[in-house]
């Protein structure tokens, strides 16, 4: 019997047209484009403007781009899963709000949390409905508006975060192509170096919540960056080893956009050259769940069928997590 493959077959994203540019936000915060390029390696991020737009907006164009491109009818599409960890609404989820927008009258979806990891955890899932034979068209989408939850006033996150959404199609394939193996990891003792505290069940919004700026991404740089060296690194090489593969094997290494030092430690653990790694962090920063679709939405040009990708990713909480996947499509 012949084994079905989850194969990307189409790329869609988004970033809004305001551009928030370390210039700018030496005006805000005690920083300077030169300290921020040399830490992170970011000289501008996107940002979503707008009364009552909110991350579905990106997450809607990033799907219809790639709908439009793929030349498909979204009556075609199965499912939706959007990664995000800032919806719209508590409810209804953000990928409810995606299907009835984009036209895909036939999907059902929902939203999976999992921070920076996000959108790998997503992939992960969407999958397994394509390689049991449940669907033959399912869309996963990476999207996040961080700049409804990041305080200007502080400048140890302002400089990192931005907006932005990616999208990818997955179909069954009986082909050498598609995902062939994946390692997601969850830690949730991470919690106290980078999370959200108000807002959530736990510490509901209230007076005191917003007086205590509690509805603000909450990080502790230095442990973050540590654990996030480590993860990412260790579960790239540890798919590679799985998978009895070294760096030579791999053409493109696809990684979160969080810091371009964490990126670079990894394509060292790995064995890469520079010219294997996708980046694209200098023009929007971290969008969270939707940096690795868009860096798959930037670079698809370069990516040829049967390429090997690896794409790896940290987030809060701790999440993190690597795929292997062959990439199925020459554009």
């Amino acid at each position: 019997m012949t084994k079905i493959a989850a194969a990307i077959t189409a790329v869609g994203g988004y970033v809004p047209d305001h551009i928030l540019s370390n210039k700018e936000l030496e005006k805000m915060v005690d920083t300077t484009d030169e300290w921020i390029l040399t830490r992170t390696g970011i000289k501008e991020r996107r940002i979503l403007k707008g009364e009552g737009k909110g991350t579905s907006v990106m997450c809607i164009e990033a799907v219809k781009r790639l709908l439009e491109k793929r030349n498909i009818s979204p009556m075609e599409i199965d499912m939706i899963i959007v990664a995000t960890v800032t919806p719209d609404y508590e409810f209804p989820s953000t990928s409810n709000i995606v299907c009835d927008q984009v036209g895909a009258k036939n999907a059902w979806g929902y939203d999976l949390s999992a921070a920076c990891s996000g959108f790998l955890y997503a992939l992960a899932t969407g999958a397994q409905f394509i390689e049991t034979g449940r669907y033959k068209k399912v869309i996963v989408v990476g999207g996040d508006k961080m700049s409804s939850i990041i305080d200007y006033t502080d400048r140890s996150t302002c400089i990192i975060f931005g907006d932005g959404a990616g999208a990818v199609l997955l179909e069954p394939t009986a082909e050498d192509v598609g995902m062939k193996d994946f390692i997601l990891r969850a830690d949730g003792s991470g919690i106290k170096h980078l999370f959200m505290k108000g807002g959530g069940s736990a510490y509901p919004s209230s007076q005191e919540t917003i007086d205590r700026r509690e509805h603000y991404v909450y990080q502790e740089g230095q442990a973050v960056f540590k654990h996030a060296v480590t993860g990412m690194a260790d579960v790239s090489a540890e798919i590679l080893e799985k998978n009895k593969m070294t760096g030579k094997d791999v053409q493109w290494l696809v990684a979160h956009q969080a810091n371009k030092r964490i990126i670079d430690a990894t394509a060292e653990r790995m064995q890469l050259k520079p010219e294997q790694v996708l980046m694209n962090i200098e023009r929007y920063g971290n969008t969270t769940a939707g940096t690795i679709p868009l860096l798959l939405w930037d670079y698809e040009k370069r990516l040829k069928k049967g390429d090997n990708l690896i794409l790896s990713a940290f987030g809060g909480g701790f999440t993190w997590g690597a795929i292997y996947l062959k990439w199925a499509y020459n554009s």
